[in-house]
């Protein structure tokens, strides 16, 4: 097994938007039962195993957002996870594997904590993300959430995850959500952009292709399910609704959109499921760190002890891995 290679987001990949488009969604009919159905199917029709499997599992940690988002978040809890981030596999599973290099997709911190990971993370080509615009709810004003991100960036946040005000996707309101995420666009300057449209509170499917469609056309790199606050989280059924939207996107406009599933995740069950819709979906570049991340930090203890058992053929306990 090859090791990965670092993963930076590059420039040119970023997408520049497109004028508001309602003609692209207003219609879109979506058919709940049919995506269930598909989702549902997935993982059954595809199965992986053994160094397959491993493979696949050492690239869920290659596409995670190793995140610390706590209100008693410290400096040195955001060191712990920037070291975690850095070398997320113990020695002796690296070396068993045969991989002499790997990291995480980025980390993720709230903006007061971004310079210390910036520091933490100093050489090791692992991109710092910072929440900001009022995170998880939104729930300011838009000076105060733009002033957030421009705050976030001047730290040293490589990429931006930005949420949106729920109330204009219930209220049909798509010229405002429209303008705010695209004013969000435009304060990210250079970070990369990924809009978390809190889907758990969004109500319908259809209402989740339409948050999608707008924040693409409004300049969002990634699309994001979950702040992981709301009471439902990404689930599978809503992925593939976005990733539907997301693929459409591309083709009207060929810009490749990123996806980022968050909440809820928490095995390597969990990990395998997701890739395999990526795949399945959109082929295998999206199962680069470019255009898929997982957010879900605890997922990534029950990936070291499978990969644990891959190695030795015995499971540890969860004490025996280190904690992000």
């Amino acid at each position: 097994m090859s090791s990965p290679a670092p993963h930076a987001l590059p420039n040119d990949m970023r997408n520049p938007g497109v004028p508001l488009q309602t003609d692209w969604f207003e219609q879109i009919a979506v058919n709940t039962p049919a995506v269930e159905r598909r989702t549902a199917t997935l993982t059954t029709r595809r199965t992986v195993k053994k160094a397959w499997q491993a493979a696949w599992l050492v690239n869920a940690i290659r596409c995670m957002d190793l995140t610390t988002l706590a209100g008693d978040d410290t400096e040195d809890r955001v060191r712990r996870l920037c070291a975690k981030a850095r070398r997320p596999l113990a020695d002796h599973i690296m070396g068993g594997l045969g991989l002499d290099r790997l990291t995480t997709g980025a980390a993720c911190v709230y903006p007061t904590m971004v310079r210390a990971a910036v520091k933490a993370l100093e050489g090791s080509g692992v991109p710092v993300a910072s929440v900001a615009t009022g995170f998880p709810a939104g729930l300011m004003p838009l000076d105060l959430r733009l002033a957030e991100i421009r705050y976030a960036v001047g730290e040293g946040a490589d990429e931006i995850d930005i949420v949106i005000t729920r109330a204009h996707v219930l209220d049909g309101n798509w010229n405002a959500l429209y303008d705010e995420v695209a004013a969000m666009r435009e304060a990210c300057g250079p970070a990369h952009m990924k809009a978390i449209l809190a889907t758990g509170d969004l109500k319908t499917l259809r209402n989740v292709y339409k948050a999608s469609m707008v924040a693409m056309q409004a300049g969002a790199d990634f699309i994001k399910t979950s702040t992981g606050k709301e009471g439902a989280n990404a689930t599978l059924p809503v992925s593939l609704v976005m990733v539907r939207a997301l693929r459409d996107y591309g083709e009207r406009t060929g810009q490749r959109i990123g996806f980022k599933p968050a909440g809820g995740m928490k095995t390597a069950k969990d990990a395998l499921a997701w890739q395999i819709l990526m795949k399945e979906e959109l082929g295998n570049d999206w199962l680069q760190p470019d255009l898929f991340r997982f957010g879900a930090s605890s997922m990534l203890a029950d990936i070291e002890r499978q990969l644990e058992h891959h190695v030795t053929g015995r499971y540890a306990a969860s004490s025996r891995h280190a904690i992000a």
